[in-house]
């Protein structure tokens, strides 16, 4: 029997997941609800998270989310590049709109905020890089 098995073009880029599987899946009920929530406002109001290639999603999340947790914590954030200073611009906004509606905030430490960000941000590559089905992300020369 013939196999239907449709070839990748040599085009594409060969990104390593970082994640195999939804790490939603793998934490407790408490943090669901605050992840969700949290994602919840990203995917409804943040048009960074909608960039073409998976590497630069990867940088862009990493970059932003990175800087917010910062924020949240009270860390003092670095913005040497222009770079820098692009995605922390986005997270104080970001920082801002958590500190509105996620009122779970408030009563955690600095490590407690950081640790919930970090679990948020596997979360958003998860679903907007390693779990995505878009082949586009991984063209090369997109």
């Amino acid at each position: 029997m013939a196999s239907f098995k449709k070839e990748k073009p040599a085009g594409r880029a060969q990104y390593e997941r970082l994640h195999t599987s939804d790490p939603l899946d793998k934490m407790d009920a408490e943090t669901r609800v605050r992840v969700s929530a949290m994602e919840n406002y990203i995917m409804k109001n943040c048009l960074w998270q909608f960039n073409s290639r998976g590497w630069d999603r990867r940088k862009q999340n990493a970059g932003i989310l990175g800087k917010t947790a910062q924020i949240l914590a009270g860390d003092t954030v670095e913005n040497e590049t222009p770079l820098d200073k692009c995605y922390w611009v986005d997270a104080v906004l970001l920082a801002e709109a958590f500190r509105e509606r996620c009122a779970f905030l408030a009563n955690m430490g600095a490590e407690e905020v950081r640790a919930l960000i970090g679990k948020l941000h596997a979360r958003i590559d998860w679903l907007t890089i390693d779990g995505s089905l878009n082949e586009e992300l991984t063209v090369q020369n997109y």
